[in-house]
This record gives C-alpha cells, sequence and structure tokens, in this order.
C-alpha cells in the first residue's frame, strides 16, 4: 500500500525534483514507511510506501530488467502469485516477491490492456521509456483514489487531491459542477473534482498518455445482468455458493506479511468479515468496534456477540468524540468538500485499530450489491404506491421534524411521497439529494451555468438499459455513491491512520454472482439482504442475522442543537461566509436558527455547510 504521485513534463527542460518531492511528502501518512523516486529526462515517479507485502523487497518504483519500464503501485493485487507463475513461465525473471513487480512484467507481456487481468484494488502508474508511453490504471470498483491534471506544460497525478495542488501555479478556482454535485449528494462524482484544474480518473479506466495527449479507456466494469443472464436454483444452493465465494475473497484478502483485523461494527457485514475472517485465518483475529453513549448510535454489543463466539481479540471504545475539534482534521484529510458525518466514527475506529494492525478488512460494497438499504425496497413499492402516496403527501408533510434517530421513520416517509411519483432514476436523485434544485439555488451566490447533479447519474443509469429497475438503481450507486462516498470515506480515513483497508465484498468472485442474481434474492416487500442473510446465518448468532441494519452514524443532529451549536455559529458565521464568497450567508444563518428552534432538521444540510467552510478556509483560499 502506498501513496503515488508523477509528473511529465511536455517540455525538454525536465522534471523539477524539489517540486516531486514536496508532491510526495504532502502523501507521507499513506505511506510513512519509506519512500522512493525515479526521473527519466522529463517523466518522474514517486511513492511513500506502508509496508505490507514483502517487508525488505518490495520498495518502488520497480523497473523491468533494463529498467526501461518503471511502476509505483497503491493498493494490493490479490491474484499476484498465479500471474507471477504464469509470467515465469514464459521467461520473465523477478528480483523481489512484492505484488507490484508482476505489474511490470505483466505489462511487457500485455501493454496497458495488463490490468484487465487484475485481481485486487489499486492505482497504478507505469512509465514506458521506450514507447515514451505513461499508463495510468484505476481497480474497477475505484476503490483506490487517482487524480490528474493535464496543464500545457505538464501532466501530473497523485492518490491524493493535496499533492497536486502543491506544484506552482496550481489554479484554485472552483468547479462550479462539482459544487452543485457536493451540496447535492455529500460528495464530488468522477471526473469532476472541486477544482476545476484537476480531475478523477474513474473507476476501471486507464488513462494512456502518448504523442503528447492523454486518452482515457474503460478497460473494466461491474454492471447488472439482463434478465436472460440470471442465475436460476434454489435459495439453498445460491446461498452455499455465495458463501464460498464470499470465504475465497475473505481467503484472498488476508494475504499479507503482517496481522490482519477486522472493523467490526456489529451488522451482518463485518460480521460476516469477521466470521470468515476467524475460520480462514491461521492465527487469532483481532477485531475493532468503537460505540457512542447516546442510545440508539452503539451497535457493540452486537459486534461482543460476534467477537465471542469466533474468540478474536476484540478491541472496543466507547467515545464522546469532541467533533469541534475532528472536524478541522477531517477537513485537512479530505482534500475536497465531504461531508459524510460517519467519516468520524471511520476514521476513530481506523485510529484503534492502527494501534495493533497494518490491515483490516471492513464490508463497504455489502449494502450496495445486495439490497442493504431502506431505499431500495422504498423503489420496488414506489410503482405501487404513487397515487396512495399522492394522496398521503400533504398530511406527512405536516409530520413535525426532529433530530433524534428514533423519529427517522418520519424523515423516510417524507422522502418516500416526495418521489414516490417519479421515474426511478429522478426518485433516486430525490432521495439521495442534501439540497434539493431550489435549495441550491437559494443557497448559492452564483450558479455560473452549472450541470443538474443528476446528469451526472444519466450516463450510467442508461448504460444498464434492459436489466431490472431496482438493479440499475444498485448500480448508479456502486458507480457513484459507493465510490464517492464509502470508499472515499473508508480511503482517506483509514490512510490518515496509516492503516490500509481492504473490502472484500468488492472482490470480483463475489460482485459478478451479485449481479447475476434476481431482484427477489435481495429485497422482498421489506426484507432487505435477503440472501446474503442465508448465506451467512450458518456463521453468525441469531441475533446478527436478524437484526436491523443500523449503520455507522453519529448523533449530529443532537449535537447541533446542543454543544456543536456555538461552534457551528462561529465556523458559519455571516462574515466568514461573506469572505469566502460562496454561499449566501442569510440563507445558512436561517438553516442554523430554523435547526436550533427545531421547526427543520437542518442536519445534514448543516453539516455539509460546516464541511465545506472549515475546508474553503484550508485549500481554497490560498495560492
Amino acid at each position: 500500500m502506498c501513496g503515488i504521485c508523477g509528473l511529465v513534463s511536455r517540455h525538454s527542460s525536465g522534471v523539477d525534483r524539489d517540486v516531486l518531492g514536496d508532491m510526495n511528502e504532502a502523501l507521507l501518512r499513506r505511506g510513512p514507511d519509506s519512500e522512493g523516486m525515479v526521473v527519466d529526462e522529463t517523466v518522474g515517479l514517486a511513492m511513500r510506501r506502508l509496508s505490507i507485502i514483502d517487508l525488505e523487497g518490495g520498495d518502488q518504483p520497480i523497473g523491468n530488467e533494463d529498467g526501461s519500464i518503471q511502476v509505483v503501485q497503491n493498493g494490493e493485487i490479490y491474484n499476484y502469485r498465479e500471474l507471477r507463475a504464469e509470467l515465469e513461465r514464459s521467461g520473465h525473471r523477478f528480483a523481489t516477491a512484492s505484488d507490484t513487480e508482476v505489474l511490470v512484467h505483466l505489462y511487457e507481456e500485455r501493454g496497458p490492456h495488463f490490468a484487465e487481468a487484475l485481481r485486487g484494488m489499486f492505482a497504478i502508474a507505469i512509465w514506458d521509456r521506450r514507447a515514451r508511453r505513461l499508463v495510468l490504471a484505476r481497480d474497477r470498483f475505484g476503490i483506490k483514489p487517482l487524480y490528474y491534471a493535464v496543464t500545457a506544460d505538464t501532466i501530473s497525478f497523485a492518490s491524493e487531491l493535496k499533492a497536486l495542488i502543491r506544484q506552482p501555479g496550481f489554479s484554485r478556482d472552483l468547479d462550479p459542477d462539482a459544487l452543485e454535485a457536493f451540496l447535492a449528494y455529500s460528495c464530488i462524482p468522477a471526473p469532476l473534482t472541486i477544482f476545476r484544474a484537476a480531475s478523477k480518473l474513474p473507476a476501471g479506466c486507464l488513462l494512456i498518455w502518448e504523442d503528447n495527449e492523454p486518452q482515457i479507456e474503460r478497460f473494466a466494469t461491474s454492471r447488472p445482468a439482463g434478465d436472460d443472464e440470471l442465475l436460476g436454483g434454489s435459495p439453498e444452493e445460491l446461498a452455499g455458493e455465495l458463501r464460498e465465494r464470499l470465504r475465497d475473497s475473505v481467503k484472498a484478502h488476508l494475504i499479507a506479511d503482517v496481522p490482519v483485523g477486522v472493523l467490526l461494527s456489529g451488522g451482518i457485514d463485518s460480521s460476516a468479515l469477521a466470521a470468515l475472517a476467524a475460520t480462514e485465518s491461521s492465527g487469532t483475529i483481532s477485531t475493532f468496534s468503537i460505540g457512542f453513549d447516546e442510545r440508539g448510535y452503539d451497535e457493540r454489543s452486537r459486534a461482543r456477540l460476534v467477537a465471542q463466539h469466533y474468540g478474536t481479540d476484540h478491541h472496543e471504545l466507547v467515545l464522546k468524540p469532541d467533533a469541534t475539534e475532528l472536524l478541522p482534521q477531517l477537513a485537512g484529510i479530505f482534500d475536497e468538500p465531504f461531508a459524510d458525518s460517519s467519516a468520524i466514527p471511520t476514521y476513530l475506529v481506523s485510529q484503534l485499530a492502527r494501534r495493533h494492525v497494518k490491515v483490516a478488512l471492513s464490508g463497504e460494497g455489502g449494502d450496495e450489491l445486495f439490497g442493504g438499504y431502506f431505499n431500495y425496497a422504498a423503489h420496488v413499492l414506489a410503482p405501487r404506491l404513487r397515487y396512495a402516496a399522492a394522496v398521503a403527501r400533504p398530511f406527512v408533510e405536516r409530520l413535525p421534524s426532529s433530530t433524534s434517530k428514533a423519529s427517522s421513520l418520519e424523515y423516510k416517509a417524507k422522502h418516500f411521497v416526495r418521489g414516490a411519483g417519479l421515474p426511478a432514476l429522478e426518485r433516486h436523485h430525490q432521495w439521495k439529494s442534501i439540497f434539493r434544485e431550489d435549495a441550491r439555488a437559494e443557497i448559492l451566490l452564483h450558479r455560473n451555468g452549472a450541470r443538474d447533479p443528476i446528469e451526472l447519474l444519466r450516463a450510467r443509469f442508461a448504460g444498464s438499459a434492459g436489466a431490472d429497475a431496482l438493479a440499475r438503481i444498485m448500480d448508479v450507486d456502486v458507480a457513484v455513491f459507493l465510490v464517492e462516498d464509502m470508499l472515499t470515506k473508508t480511503d482517506r480515513a483509514s490512510m490518515a491512520n496509516s492503516l490500509e483497508a481492504r473490502v472484500p465484498f468488492l472482490d470480483t468472485v463475489v460482485a459478478d454472482f451479485a449481479w447475476k442474481l434476481p431482484r427477489r434474492m435481495k429485497v422482498r416487500g421489506l426484507s432487505k439482504k435477503w440472501l446474503l442473510r442465508r448465506a451467512v446465518a450458518p456463521l453468525l448468532p441469531e441475533a446478527i442475522v436478524k437484526g436491523k441494519k443500523q449503520g455507522f452514524s453519529i448523533p449530529v443532529g443532537p449535537w447541533l442543537r446542543g454543544e456543536m451549536e456555538p461552534f457551528a455559529r462561529d465556523v458559519l458565521a455571516a462574515e466568514r461566509i461573506r469572505r469566502q464568497g460562496v454561499f449566501e450567508p442569510d440563507a445558512i444563518t436561517r438553516l442554523i436558527d430554523q435547526h436550533v428552534d427545531g421547526s427543520r432538521d437542518n442536519s445534514r444540510q448543516l453539516w455539509a455547510m460546516l464541511v465545506f467552510s472549515l475546508w474553503h478556509d484550508r485549500y481554497a483560499g490560498a495560492g
């Protein structure tokens, strides 16, 4: 696991080693164990390493026998041993035992299409001196991040945006499309970044630079099956196959030369991973959980059931985190505005885990692939209830708002009646949006002709035409919200603590199977993860299998009405917002007042504004 970065000069003047070194230094937390750099005339590659595999011999960059091809990688290749054996049979010779060296020789064999053979999570950069070609590759699910920027003089790339902005002259102009997307979705989907000057390489894509122009090509995707491709078989047969595929994935994800643990929330996804890891590991697995004082936000008792059942080395903390201290820290870690409040517990459990292990398994992807969210059940019900929802809407809209978790039924009811009569994608956009279009118009000082954020979803939705309607919505979630919210959160929060997080649900052996399951194997009425629960039932206590989804959440609403109110009023003070010049100060003050007096639950909107204001002061106000 590493942080990677690089520069390609379009001119003969060469690469400035000091600039490249400064970019690399920005990635220290991603790789505190060692660093490396190679400069080849007009090209420079650099990395920071967190040693996981081949601790002594796996430093990067790694070259082929004559040094004409160089590679840096952030991630892990789980089938590297099989690929190495195949390459050795073809005559390639290896100098290390690392997974990264496989990439050099695989590229020699297959050229830019090398990435199609990889099973893993990765962001890779390869420089081919003979062909004068730079190849960037990002794994099919976007588990590992990769940013790039193209100017008249250079092409640069990095694992995090904070490295790119260290280049002299990098423009900090905000992208209006990205800003609208952040307000709608709390994150910024690829290829956008918050800055006009940079882009994200989309998941499953290559960037190939030769002849002085970069080209983006897709090498992998993950799409739902059409009706004629869906799996048959009894629920028992399908559950058995899913269980063994999960076992195979967990076994592959345990490959490491350092101890591996599990981030154990107490939900079914992480509990299944802990169970399988405990049975597949030759030693005792460590598990990590955190809880909160507030009732309804603490799943430690369920996590403890799993830990006791499998005899894991279990670690837990009860926290009353100081959000006023943590939020400014997170603004530095997430170098784009990022408003998923569960970043706080994810950061804290990663901090706990890193005291004991370097690698931890995490359950991202289980909800999106197997139907774990409430809105999936709502999508199934909406076409049947749209007329009833229209009749009920005036009454539901008058329900009082509250910020306690016990009242989430009111929140869900309001969202359901507002979207039930819309087409599927528009309904999903409505349910996902934090600030709806009219609210964005009210709060933004300048719209600058920005695109409606729903356009970022349309191309993906159109690409799954012919599949089941719910499968198409789940595919949008996998391609957009899983990548830009869940995986971004887990990557940044874990790497800020120099912890490698691995996500076995997003292995191809699991995901390809999930896409071929009929809808009834995922969502039945209000029952979610129908088949997954049956698959892991033999492994887990009944309370886990039948437990309701809680989520890794924090009590934002009560905090903003209580101890966090002074902090919020300071960070969102009219003078400060006016100085930043992005939002209408009076509109934000109204959001605070409405929330504090209880007339509206504006907790998600206020969290987004807090995150943005802190981020802006740190990153956008300079340069």
